[in-house]
Protein backbone atom coordinates (compact mmCIF):
# COMPACT_ATOMS: atom_id res chain seq x y z
CA UNK A 1 0.00 0.00 0.00
CA UNK A 2 1.28 3.47 -0.92
CA UNK A 3 0.83 5.26 2.43
CA UNK A 4 2.08 8.59 1.13
CA UNK A 5 -0.49 8.43 -1.66
CA UNK A 6 -3.19 7.29 0.76
CA UNK A 7 -2.52 10.20 3.13
CA UNK A 8 -2.45 12.68 0.24
CA UNK A 9 -5.87 11.35 -0.81
CA UNK A 10 -7.04 11.67 2.78
CA UNK A 11 -5.91 15.31 2.92
CA UNK A 12 -7.73 15.92 -0.36
CA UNK A 13 -10.86 14.35 1.11
CA UNK A 14 -10.55 16.58 4.16
CA UNK A 15 -9.97 19.78 2.15
CA UNK A 16 -12.38 19.42 -0.76
CA UNK A 17 -15.08 22.13 -0.45
CA UNK A 18 -18.63 20.86 0.01
CA UNK A 19 -21.85 22.68 0.93
CA UNK A 20 -22.20 20.44 3.98
CA UNK A 21 -19.67 20.15 6.77
CA UNK A 22 -17.26 17.23 6.55
CA UNK A 23 -18.45 13.96 8.01
CA UNK A 24 -16.38 12.02 10.55
CA UNK A 25 -15.06 8.61 9.51
CA UNK A 26 -13.30 5.67 11.12
CA UNK A 27 -10.77 4.24 8.69
CA UNK A 28 -9.74 0.73 9.70
CA UNK A 29 -6.80 -1.23 8.29
CA UNK A 30 -7.06 -4.92 7.47
CA UNK A 31 -3.64 -5.79 8.95
CA UNK A 32 -1.77 -4.46 12.02
CA UNK A 33 1.36 -3.80 9.96
CA UNK A 34 -0.57 -1.51 7.61
CA UNK A 35 -1.84 0.59 10.51
CA UNK A 36 1.65 0.89 12.03
CA UNK A 37 3.19 1.85 8.68
CA UNK A 38 0.49 4.46 8.11
CA UNK A 39 1.10 5.97 11.57
CA UNK A 40 4.81 6.35 10.78
CA UNK A 41 4.04 8.08 7.50
CA UNK A 42 1.38 10.20 9.22
CA UNK A 43 3.84 11.53 11.81
CA UNK A 44 6.35 12.31 9.01
CA UNK A 45 3.80 14.20 6.89
CA UNK A 46 2.04 16.16 9.65
CA UNK A 47 4.37 19.18 9.37
CA UNK A 48 3.77 19.66 5.65
CA UNK A 49 0.00 19.01 5.77
CA UNK A 50 -1.70 20.91 8.61
CA UNK A 51 -5.00 19.08 8.00
CA UNK A 52 -3.36 15.86 9.21
CA UNK A 53 -3.19 17.33 12.74
CA UNK A 54 -6.95 16.59 12.95
CA UNK A 55 -6.39 12.85 12.44
CA UNK A 56 -6.65 10.77 15.63
CA UNK A 57 -5.73 7.10 15.98
CA UNK A 58 -6.68 4.02 17.97
CA UNK A 59 -4.03 1.32 18.17
CA UNK A 60 -6.51 -1.17 19.63
CA UNK A 61 -8.98 -0.74 16.76
CA UNK A 62 -6.19 -0.33 14.13
CA UNK A 63 -8.08 2.79 13.04
CA UNK A 64 -7.50 6.39 12.24
CA UNK A 65 -10.31 8.91 12.69
CA UNK A 66 -10.63 11.88 10.37
CA UNK A 67 -13.13 14.44 9.08
CA UNK A 68 -13.59 13.78 5.35
CA UNK A 69 -15.76 15.70 2.85
CA UNK A 70 -15.60 13.03 0.14
CA UNK A 71 -14.89 9.49 1.41
CA UNK A 72 -15.13 8.34 -2.24
CA UNK A 73 -11.54 9.54 -2.77
CA UNK A 74 -10.46 6.56 -0.63
CA UNK A 75 -12.30 3.99 -2.78
CA UNK A 76 -9.11 2.89 -4.53
CA UNK A 77 -7.87 1.47 -1.19
CA UNK A 78 -11.06 -0.46 -0.34
CA UNK A 79 -9.23 -3.83 -0.46
CA UNK A 80 -6.96 -2.73 2.39
CA UNK A 81 -9.17 -0.41 4.47
CA UNK A 82 -12.80 -0.19 5.57
CA UNK A 83 -14.38 3.24 5.91
CA UNK A 84 -17.16 3.56 8.48
CA UNK A 85 -19.14 6.72 9.18
CA UNK A 86 -18.59 7.98 12.72
CA UNK A 87 -22.12 7.99 14.19
CA UNK A 88 -23.41 9.67 17.34
CA UNK A 89 -24.17 7.79 20.53
CA UNK A 90 -26.49 8.71 23.43
CA UNK A 91 -26.51 8.46 27.21
CA UNK A 92 -29.14 6.18 28.76
CA UNK A 93 -30.89 8.46 31.24
CA UNK A 94 -34.49 9.64 30.83
CA UNK A 95 -35.11 13.38 30.52
CA UNK A 96 -38.29 13.06 32.61
CA UNK A 97 -36.59 11.94 35.83
CA UNK A 98 -33.75 14.37 36.51
CA UNK A 99 -34.29 16.63 39.50
CA UNK A 100 -32.38 17.91 42.54
CA UNK A 101 -32.48 15.67 45.60
CA UNK A 102 -31.05 15.31 49.09
CA UNK A 103 -28.34 12.74 49.84
CA UNK A 104 -29.61 9.78 51.83
CA UNK A 105 -26.71 7.77 53.27
CA UNK A 106 -27.10 4.37 51.66
CA UNK A 107 -29.52 4.84 48.70
CA UNK A 108 -32.40 2.41 48.22
CA UNK A 109 -30.82 0.74 45.17
CA UNK A 110 -27.57 0.00 47.02
CA UNK A 111 -29.63 -1.55 49.84
CA UNK A 112 -31.87 -3.49 47.45
CA UNK A 113 -28.94 -5.33 45.84
CA UNK A 114 -27.66 -6.11 49.38
CA UNK A 115 -24.27 -4.44 48.87
CA UNK A 116 -24.00 -3.42 52.58
CA UNK A 117 -24.19 -7.11 53.50
CA UNK A 118 -20.92 -7.63 51.58
CA UNK A 119 -18.91 -4.72 53.02
CA UNK A 120 -17.55 -6.77 55.91
CA UNK A 121 -15.90 -9.01 53.27
CA UNK A 122 -15.23 -6.59 50.38
CA UNK A 123 -15.56 -2.87 49.65
CA UNK A 124 -14.10 -3.12 46.14
CA UNK A 125 -10.69 -2.00 47.38
CA UNK A 126 -8.41 -0.84 44.53
CA UNK A 127 -10.57 -2.24 41.72
CA UNK A 128 -10.12 0.13 38.75
CA UNK A 129 -13.32 1.07 36.94
CA UNK A 130 -13.23 3.05 33.71
CA UNK A 131 -16.43 5.09 33.45
CA UNK A 132 -16.77 6.27 29.84
CA UNK A 133 -19.16 9.17 30.27
CA UNK A 134 -19.30 12.95 30.75
CA UNK A 135 -16.45 13.04 33.29
CA UNK A 136 -16.75 13.48 37.07
CA UNK A 137 -16.92 16.27 39.66
CA UNK A 138 -13.47 16.14 41.25
CA UNK A 139 -14.56 18.50 44.05
CA UNK A 140 -17.59 16.47 45.15
CA UNK A 141 -17.37 15.47 48.84
CA UNK A 142 -18.83 12.03 48.01
CA UNK A 143 -16.01 11.30 45.55
CA UNK A 144 -13.02 12.88 47.32
CA UNK A 145 -11.17 9.55 47.62
CA UNK A 146 -12.86 7.72 44.74
CA UNK A 147 -11.47 9.39 41.59
CA UNK A 148 -8.24 8.74 39.69
CA UNK A 149 -6.95 11.14 37.04
CA UNK A 150 -8.64 9.52 34.05
CA UNK A 151 -8.61 11.16 30.60
CA UNK A 152 -10.44 13.97 28.83
CA UNK A 153 -10.77 12.87 25.21
CA UNK A 154 -12.33 16.21 24.20
CA UNK A 155 -9.38 18.21 25.56
CA UNK A 156 -6.43 16.10 26.63
CA UNK A 157 -4.75 18.98 28.46
CA UNK A 158 -7.61 19.14 30.99
CA UNK A 159 -8.86 16.81 33.71
CA UNK A 160 -12.10 15.02 32.77
CA UNK A 161 -14.29 17.50 34.67
CA UNK A 162 -18.01 16.84 34.36
CA UNK A 163 -19.99 19.67 32.72
CA UNK A 164 -23.20 17.61 32.42
CA UNK A 165 -23.82 15.60 35.62
CA UNK A 166 -24.47 12.12 34.24
CA UNK A 167 -20.91 10.84 34.76
CA UNK A 168 -20.81 12.10 38.35
CA UNK A 169 -24.14 10.34 39.02
CA UNK A 170 -22.72 7.05 37.70
CA UNK A 171 -19.50 7.47 39.72
CA UNK A 172 -21.50 8.14 42.89
CA UNK A 173 -23.60 4.99 42.63
CA UNK A 174 -20.47 2.92 42.06
CA UNK A 175 -17.98 4.41 44.51
CA UNK A 176 -19.29 7.30 46.64
CA UNK A 177 -17.74 7.18 50.12
CA UNK A 178 -19.20 9.98 52.23
CA UNK A 179 -20.93 8.39 55.21
CA UNK A 180 -21.26 11.59 57.26
CA UNK A 181 -22.89 14.13 54.93
CA UNK A 182 -23.44 12.46 51.57
CA UNK A 183 -23.98 8.94 50.29
CA UNK A 184 -22.24 5.59 50.00
CA UNK A 185 -22.06 3.72 46.72
CA UNK A 186 -22.02 0.00 46.01
CA UNK A 187 -18.20 -0.38 46.15
CA UNK A 188 -16.95 2.59 48.23
CA UNK A 189 -13.26 1.65 48.11
CA UNK A 190 -13.11 1.07 44.35
CA UNK A 191 -11.39 3.64 42.14
CA UNK A 192 -13.15 5.43 39.28
CA UNK A 193 -11.13 6.40 36.21
CA UNK A 194 -13.36 8.99 34.48
CA UNK A 195 -13.04 8.84 30.69
CA UNK A 196 -14.69 11.97 29.32
CA UNK A 197 -16.04 11.09 25.87
CA UNK A 198 -19.37 12.97 26.09
CA UNK A 199 -19.74 16.74 25.93
CA UNK A 200 -21.90 19.01 28.11
CA UNK A 201 -24.98 18.02 26.07
CA UNK A 202 -24.32 14.32 26.67
CA UNK A 203 -23.31 13.79 23.05
CA UNK A 204 -20.42 11.67 21.75
CA UNK A 205 -19.28 9.83 18.63
CA UNK A 206 -18.43 6.16 18.22
CA UNK A 207 -14.80 7.19 17.68
CA UNK A 208 -14.75 8.81 21.14
CA UNK A 209 -15.95 5.52 22.64
CA UNK A 210 -13.36 3.55 20.64
CA UNK A 211 -10.60 5.86 21.92
CA UNK A 212 -12.01 5.61 25.46
CA UNK A 213 -11.95 1.81 25.45
CA UNK A 214 -8.46 1.94 23.91
CA UNK A 215 -7.33 4.13 26.86
CA UNK A 216 -8.95 1.77 29.40
CA UNK A 217 -7.12 -1.26 27.95
CA UNK A 218 -3.76 0.54 27.93
CA UNK A 219 -4.31 1.67 31.54
CA UNK A 220 -5.36 -1.81 32.66
CA UNK A 221 -8.71 -1.09 34.27
CA UNK A 222 -10.64 -4.07 35.64
CA UNK A 223 -14.16 -2.97 34.62
CA UNK A 224 -15.56 -0.59 32.01
CA UNK A 225 -18.96 1.02 32.72
CA UNK A 226 -20.79 2.07 29.53
CA UNK A 227 -24.10 3.78 30.33
CA UNK A 228 -24.95 4.71 26.73
CA UNK A 229 -25.95 3.15 23.45
CA UNK A 230 -27.07 3.41 19.86
CA UNK A 231 -29.45 1.55 17.54
CA UNK A 232 -26.98 0.74 14.75
CA UNK A 233 -24.10 -1.71 14.86
CA UNK A 234 -20.52 -0.55 14.37
CA UNK A 235 -17.76 -2.92 13.29
CA UNK A 236 -15.10 -0.63 14.77
CA UNK A 237 -16.88 -0.59 18.15
CA UNK A 238 -17.41 -4.36 18.11
CA UNK A 239 -13.72 -4.91 17.36
CA UNK A 240 -12.51 -2.74 20.22
CA UNK A 241 -15.05 -4.24 22.67
CA UNK A 242 -13.84 -7.70 21.66
CA UNK A 243 -10.19 -6.72 22.22
CA UNK A 244 -10.99 -5.28 25.67
CA UNK A 245 -12.80 -8.51 26.53
CA UNK A 246 -9.78 -10.52 25.38
CA UNK A 247 -7.59 -8.30 27.59
CA UNK A 248 -9.58 -9.53 30.61
CA UNK A 249 -11.72 -6.43 31.18
CA UNK A 250 -15.34 -6.85 32.30
CA UNK A 251 -17.60 -4.60 30.20
CA UNK A 252 -20.96 -3.58 31.67
CA UNK A 253 -23.38 -1.81 29.30
CA UNK A 254 -26.89 -0.38 29.60
CA UNK A 255 -29.63 -1.91 27.45
CA UNK A 256 -31.52 1.29 26.59
CA UNK A 257 -34.66 3.17 27.59
CA UNK A 258 -37.12 2.40 24.78
CA UNK A 259 -39.28 -0.12 26.67
CA UNK A 260 -38.63 -2.68 23.94
CA UNK A 261 -39.23 -6.40 24.52
CA UNK A 262 -37.11 -7.93 21.75
CA UNK A 263 -34.27 -5.53 21.16
CA UNK A 264 -31.57 -3.63 23.06
CA UNK A 265 -29.03 -1.01 22.07
CA UNK A 266 -25.40 -1.52 21.05
CA UNK A 267 -22.85 -2.06 22.59
CA UNK A 268 -24.97 -3.88 25.23
CA UNK A 269 -26.18 -6.24 22.50
CA UNK A 270 -22.66 -7.57 21.89
CA UNK A 271 -22.11 -10.90 23.68
CA UNK A 272 -18.78 -9.68 25.11
CA UNK A 273 -20.66 -7.26 27.39
CA UNK A 274 -22.93 -7.73 30.40
CA UNK A 275 -26.19 -6.04 29.36
CA UNK A 276 -28.28 -4.38 32.07
CA UNK A 277 -31.97 -3.51 32.34
CA UNK A 278 -33.60 -1.36 35.02
CA UNK A 279 -35.95 -2.21 37.90
CA UNK A 280 -37.98 -0.13 40.36
CA UNK A 281 -38.35 -0.34 44.16
CA UNK A 282 -40.84 -3.21 43.78
CA UNK A 283 -38.40 -5.35 41.76
CA UNK A 284 -40.48 -4.87 38.64
CA UNK A 285 -38.88 -4.01 35.30
CA UNK A 286 -39.09 -0.23 34.95
CA UNK A 287 -41.56 0.84 32.26
CA UNK A 288 -38.85 2.62 30.24
CA UNK A 289 -36.34 -0.25 30.32
CA UNK A 290 -35.59 -2.52 27.38
CA UNK A 291 -36.06 -6.16 28.35
CA UNK A 292 -36.11 -9.71 27.02
CA UNK A 293 -33.61 -12.31 25.94
CA UNK A 294 -30.77 -9.88 25.18
CA UNK A 295 -30.74 -8.47 28.75
CA UNK A 296 -28.36 -10.41 31.02
CA UNK A 297 -29.33 -8.91 34.37
CA UNK A 298 -31.45 -6.15 35.92
CA UNK A 299 -30.64 -3.64 38.66
CA UNK A 300 -32.25 -0.62 40.34
CA UNK A 301 -32.63 2.19 37.81
CA UNK A 302 -35.83 4.07 38.70
CA UNK A 303 -35.63 7.29 40.76
CA UNK A 304 -32.01 6.77 41.80
CA UNK A 305 -30.42 9.48 43.96
CA UNK A 306 -26.68 9.97 43.47
CA UNK A 307 -23.93 12.58 43.30
CA UNK A 308 -24.22 15.54 40.92
CA UNK A 309 -22.03 18.41 39.75
CA UNK A 310 -21.24 21.33 42.07
CA UNK A 311 -21.33 19.01 45.08
CA UNK A 312 -25.07 18.39 44.74
CA UNK A 313 -27.29 15.32 44.39
CA UNK A 314 -29.90 14.50 41.77
CA UNK A 315 -32.55 11.86 41.25
CA UNK A 316 -32.32 10.20 37.84
CA UNK A 317 -33.88 7.23 36.07
CA UNK A 318 -32.53 5.06 33.29
CA UNK A 319 -30.74 1.85 32.44
CA UNK A 320 -27.62 4.03 32.93
CA UNK A 321 -28.33 4.03 36.66
CA UNK A 322 -28.92 0.27 36.69
CA UNK A 323 -25.58 -0.35 34.98
CA UNK A 324 -23.63 1.47 37.70
CA UNK A 325 -25.14 -0.84 40.35
CA UNK A 326 -23.91 -3.89 38.43
CA UNK A 327 -20.41 -2.43 37.90
CA UNK A 328 -20.19 -1.80 41.66
CA UNK A 329 -21.33 -5.33 42.52
CA UNK A 330 -18.69 -6.80 40.18
CA UNK A 331 -16.04 -4.59 41.82
CA UNK A 332 -16.96 -6.11 45.20
CA UNK A 333 -16.52 -9.59 43.71
CA UNK A 334 -13.23 -8.84 41.93
CA UNK A 335 -11.59 -7.32 45.01
CA UNK A 336 -12.07 -10.68 46.77
CA UNK A 337 -11.54 -12.92 43.71
CA UNK A 338 -9.19 -11.08 41.32
CA UNK A 339 -8.46 -14.03 39.02
CA UNK A 340 -11.93 -14.36 37.50
CA UNK A 341 -12.30 -13.94 33.72
CA UNK A 342 -14.97 -11.72 32.10
CA UNK A 343 -16.85 -14.83 30.86
CA UNK A 344 -16.81 -16.40 34.34
CA UNK A 345 -18.08 -13.17 35.87
CA UNK A 346 -20.89 -12.88 33.32
CA UNK A 347 -22.05 -16.43 34.13
CA UNK A 348 -21.93 -15.68 37.87
CA UNK A 349 -23.79 -12.37 37.49
CA UNK A 350 -26.63 -14.08 35.59
CA UNK A 351 -26.89 -16.73 38.32
CA UNK A 352 -26.60 -14.39 41.33
CA UNK A 353 -30.04 -12.81 41.02
CA UNK A 354 -33.37 -12.61 42.77
CA UNK A 355 -36.60 -13.14 40.77
CA UNK A 356 -38.40 -10.17 39.25
CA UNK A 357 -42.05 -9.41 39.93
CA UNK A 358 -44.53 -9.21 37.08
CA UNK A 359 -46.27 -5.89 36.49
CA UNK A 360 -49.93 -5.79 37.47
CA UNK A 361 -50.95 -5.58 33.82
CA UNK A 362 -49.03 -8.79 33.02
CA UNK A 363 -51.09 -11.93 32.65
CA UNK A 364 -50.56 -14.72 35.18
CA UNK A 365 -49.26 -17.07 32.47
CA UNK A 366 -46.51 -14.80 31.15
CA UNK A 367 -43.21 -15.44 32.89
CA UNK A 368 -40.82 -12.57 33.62
CA UNK A 369 -37.44 -13.46 32.18
CA UNK A 370 -34.23 -12.61 34.08
CA UNK A 371 -33.50 -11.44 37.59
CA UNK A 372 -32.15 -8.54 39.63
CA UNK A 373 -28.49 -8.52 40.70
CA UNK A 374 -27.81 -9.52 44.30
CA UNK A 375 -24.33 -8.55 45.52
CA UNK A 376 -24.40 -11.02 48.44
CA UNK A 377 -25.34 -13.95 46.19
CA UNK A 378 -22.66 -12.86 43.74
CA UNK A 379 -20.04 -12.99 46.46
CA UNK A 380 -21.32 -16.43 47.49
CA UNK A 381 -21.06 -17.55 43.85
CA UNK A 382 -17.37 -16.65 44.06
CA UNK A 383 -16.98 -18.70 47.22
CA UNK A 384 -16.61 -15.63 49.45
Amino acid sequence: MDYTGFLHQLVEGMQRPEPEQAGRYLIRFAKPGQYEACLLELSRMRNEHTHLSMVRSSRLARSIIAPVHCPEVLDQYRDEITVEEDTQISLHATALHNKPATAQGVPWGVKQIRAPKVWSVSTGHRIKIGVIDTGADYHHPDLRYSLARGINLLNRSLLPHDDNGHGTHIAGTIAAANSTEGMIGVAPRSLIYPVKAFDHNGSAYVSDIVLGIDWCVRNRVDIINMSFGMKTRSKALLDVVNRAHQAGIVIVASSGNDGKRRSIDYPARYPQTISVGATDKNRRIASFSNRGAYVDVYAPGDKIISSWVQGKHHEMSGTSMATSHVSGAIALLLAKHPGLSPSEIKTMVKRATVPLRARKSTTAKSKVRGGEIDALRLMQEGGG
